[in-house]
């Protein structure tokens, strides 16, 4: 058995050391908002936060991360969807089919908490993302509608 907090909960299950991150979140604990796209870390449709830094769940084994680490989900973001990232989401209507953006909003909570005014080279170099519908420039629009502060 093994113990993470997510989402602010402690929770338990059963998976092996080298276990991706990303399959216990969706197979043990059943937190399905996190997607597996590519299984190499390069699409980033499974970006969760560890500790406050977006990484990519697909490739993070199991073991790598510790008890004592917070990890949250889509899921444990804002429950409400109160979150200002994900409120300029809704906004710009930003997803298209909407499979990626779980993963693009993590990666934009992410930049903003470090950077909470960016730049376009800041969001350009934070949101390495892929999207197959190809939102980017309604990603962009709506990280500086996040920034921004106008959002009621």
């Amino acid at each position: 058995m093994a113990t993470l907090n997510v989402n602010g909960r402690m929770r338990e299950f059963d998976a092996e050391g080298e276990t991706p991150l990303l399959w216990v979140l969706r197979e043990q604990l059943g937190l399905t908002g996190t997607k597996y796209g590519c299984g190499i870390a390069q699409c980033g449709a499974c970006t969760v936060h560890i500790d406050g830094v977006a990484v990519r769940s697909c490739v993070r084994p199991l073991s790598t991360v510790g008890a004592g680490m917070k990890l949250v989900t889509i899921e444990g973001l804002a429950p409400d969807a109160s979150h200002r990232v994900q409120k300029a989401w809704a906004e710009l209507d930003v997803p298209q089919c909407g499979f990626c953006q779980s993963g693009m909003i993590m990666a934009a909570a992410a930049l903003l908490a470090g950077q909470p005014h960016p730049s376009d080279a800041d969001i350009e170099a934070a949101m390495t993302n892929i999207c197959r519908c190809g939102t980017y420039n309604r990603v962009r629009a709506a990280i500086k509608l996040a920034a921004s502060g106008s959002l009621a």
